[in-house]
């Protein structure tokens, strides 16, 4: 009953805080907390709250995301008067501020809702401000202070008056020579980092600030591992960094392959997308995108815009090689061969290999070379075929019927590829129907042409529901599975009906059909069931990012 008084106080006062804090006024928090210290955890959420409220409300300060760090600016903190929210991420965000003691303006990065963070969100806020302080170059953010103050750890760095460079190119159109010449500068700030001993890990154009002369500067550390004897700075199987500008590698989660080429391979993908407009890999969700990074190639620059000079986009591609070892050996050396570029010089760079290419477009384009891969191996098998009975009158109509159905499949696989290429945002989702439903159609005349259900070719039906897989759409793995079970069911139909005359020819048992029936559901099953797992995932990473 003692503690009743006490209880009784605390909660008046946090109501008459609460009541002044809604009202716009500034409620004595350190006055409260004198009188009332148990009250420091409570006062933290309430601006939190308000700050979330204030946010959503009025959106004073451009920030993405919601939640709040602290409330009402300008306000005091510390020895710094925050004035305007910048921006925020994941982990952090951060204010313009006045440093009042010695009166300029900084720039204060603090952590989000600092009483919730994980010990790992602390650990890498102070990596980051350790990996940047020991940084001294013009293109590198430069770290003032780093501190707590009221339980917040707070860090203090240089403010550049300007945009990030998404922000800028989205305002300003910039040209290839420009482009060319802010990669760089930030591939020679990067360089002087990795003679540091550090890996950025997350370099992307919103973590890179223009000036008002529009000269580059790198910023945000917060993913950067710092290369040291002991060092664990990011678990294996991890991964880390944006999904987009991420080196395979990166992707992978093996911490142990990142490093220097890791960057290089990033600042590939910032000129790619100063060029075209788009980063290599844009997927729906960023799961898709780490897929993308880990299995395809991005297309050719000039097919996005024909612009773009051939040798530009030779750099890119070089930066963008899924080997580390076949990148720019270093980020200086890719540095050295844009500046031969800005001059006019001949590059190092060379074009590659007709294998090269060929391997390349198999991994840009997977369905088409797929597709290709199995209609051309068809067709050597099919004129062998034709050559070994050579030319027999009763096999050369079947023969050209094939060869003829063939050419259609090739041919309609080549459009629907391009069709997708040039209008991915709106024709991707029903293409995928109307192709899958498109082999399908193809599938049953080659088998009409051919014993039917007698055929060895009817393998391809579970050869579709596979395939089907590989777009990540249960829906789409469950249509091609009932397109595929219709099919089979008409020519099971057509076989015991319109063929009775090769019926004594083969094996008429029905249970084999049965038996092939319930196979393709297996399949069906497994293959979807797979594809929900990774959606699942997807979602979850999804949520994760924009948390």
């Amino acid at each position: 009953m003692a503690d009743a008084p006490e209880e009784a106080g605390e909660l008046a006062a946090l109501e008459e805080y609460l009541e002044r804090l809604q009202a716009g006024g500034s409620p004595q928090r350190e006055q409260v907390l004198a009188a009332h210290p148990g009250l420091r955890s409570a006062l933290r959420c309430l601006e939190v709250l308000e700050g979330i409220a204030s946010d959503g409300l009025d959106e004073p300060f451009g920030g993405e995301g919601c939640g709040a760090t602290v409330a009402g600016l300008p306000r005091e903190f510390g020895n710094y008067e925050l004035l305007q929210e910048l921006g925020r991420g994941g982990m952090g965000v951060v204010y313009k501020a006045r440093q009042k003691d010695l009166d300029r303006i900084v720039a204060v990065k603090m952590i989000l809702d600092s009483n919730l963070a994980s010990e790992e969100h602390v650990r890498r806020f102070h990596e980051e401000a350790r990996a940047a302080a020991r940084v001294e170059h013009p293109g590198v953010i430069r770290i003032h202070e780093v501190g707590r103050f009221d339980e917040q750890h707070y860090f203090a760095m240089e403010y550049i008056e300007g945009a990030s460079l998404s922000a800028h190119a989205a305002q300003v159109e910039i040209s290839f020579t420009e482009a060319a010449r802010l990669v760089q500068r930030v591939a020679r700030a990067v360089d002087h980092l990795h003679r540091q001993g550090i890996v950025h890990r997350d370099l992307k154009p919103s973590n890179i600030l223009i000036d008002r002369d529009r000269e580059p500067h790198v910023t945000d550390f917060g993913l950067a591992k710092v290369f040291r004897t002991g060092s664990q700075s990011t678990a294996t199987g991890v991964i880390v960094g944006t999904p987009s500008y991420m080196a395979p590698e990166q992707a992978t989660g093996d911490s142990g392959q990142v490093g220097p080429a890791s960057d290089v391979y990033s600042l590939g993908a910032i000129l790619y997308e100063l060029l075209t407009g788009r980063p290599p890999f844009r997927e729906e969700t960023p799961l898709d995108t780490v897929m993308k990074v880990l299995s395809a190639e991005p297309p050719l620059p000039r097919t996005v815009n024909r612009r773009v000079p051939r040798e530009l986009e030779l750099v890119c591609l070089k930066c963008l090689a899924r080997a580390p070892g076949d990148r720019y050996r270093s980020a200086a050396a890719l540095a050295e061969e844009l500046d031969r570029f800005l001059k006019g010089a001949p590059l190092d760079v060379r074009p590659p290999s007709v294998f090269d290419r060929l391997k390349r477009w198999g991994r840009r384009e997977p369905a088409l070379a797929a597709r290709l891969g199995v209609l051309g191996v068809f067709f050597c098998v099919e004129w062998s075929n034709y050559f070994a009975a050579a030319g027999a009158p009763e096999f050369a109509a079947f023969h050209w019927k094939v060869m003829a159905l063939m050419g259609v499949w090739t041919l309609t696989a080549v459009v629907f590829q391009q069709s997708i290429r040039r209008n991915s945002d709106r024709w991707s989702l029903p293409a995928r129907f109307l192709w899958g439903s498109l082999d399908a159609v193809l599938l049953f005349a080659l088998l009409l042409i051919a014993d039917g259900v007698a055929s060895p070719l009817v393998v391809c039906y579970p050869l579709l529901i596979v395939a089907s897989g590989l777009w990540l759409r249960v829906r789409f793995v469950w249509f091609m599975a009932l397109v595929s079970l219709v099919s089979y069911g008409i020519h099971v139909a057509h076989f015991y009906i319109g063929r009775k005359a090769q019926l004594p020819q083969f094996d008429t048992a029905f249970d084999r059909h049965v038996i092939f029936v319930v196979m393709l559901l297996g399949i069906a099953w497994g293959v979807g069931h797979l594809v929900h797992r990774i959606r699942v995932m997807s979602s979850y990473c999804d949520r994760n990012e924009s948390a």
